[in-house]
């Protein structure tokens, strides 16, 4: 199926990923209706920094989608759902455990429920590797066992599994992708590789971080856009469940080398210990298996392997080094 030309809902248009996905089904040729937060300020979050000749061409619609009602006019016209809202942080699901029930579960609910009444012909649930836990065997492909350790990873557990039941029980047409750890322009420092850029952007020679030791699967954030409209694409990835990852796995601390090496500077890592999660909860490693998306729906990420990696983490120290950039961030905060 050609996405150009089709009625496309983004929720979650305001975020990190949302904003650059939402950008590029514009680019596409897509007729984007983005979702953002109502919020009292007006903002539409990230998308106040899409390029004008972009967000101009956006239907951006403020709702929430915990609001059933709301869910059914939102979807209602539209050929194809891009459903990322949802909330993130997993240091605040300890914090707010049923407020991420409510929008990672009900929401989704809400929204499964209007796709189908409106009779959709795509719905891409958007999942996250926090699902699989510390990996049992690497690469992890689509058939590892799901041990979510936070709260936060529970209710993604639970929303992937409404939405194939969906597919299974109503025959909607759902896909479920699951992004490896994202990065780039625009992401919040709740994320690892932000903090560290944003404190030595900051002058900080000393960064300050959780644990180091846990490895990760990082995903250039244009290559992930472009492996959702791959996915939506492609018809064989219905009632599918498909990896997003670069197949390369580096830890914490070689990640904080590269960028330190990329900026050139020499730092030291100090251990804060408000910044670790519980002990029976951190996700010890993380690499992704994309031998499914590569062969379901041809995908494969620009920004792979090490070069890759580091040619991302250019791109985006540059985007941070910007002053009008960084003065969005409060660095060596630590944000939950």
């Amino acid at each position: 199926m050609k996405l150009e030309n089709k009625t496309v809902l983004v929720t979650g248009a305001g975020g990190f990923i949302g904003s650059h996905l939402a950008e590029s089904l514009v680019r596409l040729g897509c007729d984007v209706r983005a979702l953002i937060h109502y919020n009292s300020a007006g903002s539409w979050g990230w998308l106040d920094n899409a390029p004008v000749e972009l967000s101009e061409q956006m239907q951006v619609v403020a709702g929430d989608i915990r609001d059933p009602s709301f869910s059914r006019e939102l979807v209602s016209c539209c050929d194809v759902v891009f459903h990322l809202a949802a909330l993130i942080g997993i240091p605040y699901s300890y914090v707010a455990p049923a407020e991420y029930v409510a929008t990672n579960v009900t929401g989704t609910l809400n929204m499964l429920t209007a796709a189908r009444d409106a009779e959709v012909t795509r719905f891409l649930q958007t999942s996250t590797s926090e699902v699989y836990g510390t990996a049992l065997s690497v690469p992890i492909d689509e058939e590892h066992r799901l041990h979510p350790q936070s709260p936060y990873a529970a209710s993604k557990v639970g929303a992937d599994q409404l939405a194939l039941s969906f597919h299974r029980s109503f025959e909607l047409p759902v896909s479920v992708v699951r992004p490896f750890n994202a990065y780039g322009p625009r992401q919040s420092t709740r994320a690892v590789l932000p903090t560290i850029i944003t404190q030595i952007v900051d002058g900080a020679d000393t960064i300050r971080l959780g644990a180091t030791t846990p490895t990760r699967d990082f995903n250039f954030v244009t290559d992930l856009a472009g492996g959702f409209a791959a996915v939506a694409s492609n018809e064989s990835s219905i009632g599918e469940v498909i990896n997003l990852g670069s197949d390369f796995e580096i830890s914490i601390g070689a990640a904080a080398e590269v960028i330190a090496d990329v900026m050139g500077r020499d730092i030291d890592i100090s251990c804060d210990k408000e910044r670790l999660r519980p002990e029976a909860s951190e996700v010890e490693r993380l690499w992704a298996s994309n031998k499914k998306a590569r062969e379901l729906v041809g995908w494969t990420p620009a920004y792979g392997g090490n070069d890759g990696f580091r040619k991302g983490i250019e791109e985006t120290v540059q985007w941070f080094s910007d002053p009008h950039n960084l003065a969005r961030y409060k660095p060596g905060t630590y944000s939950i």
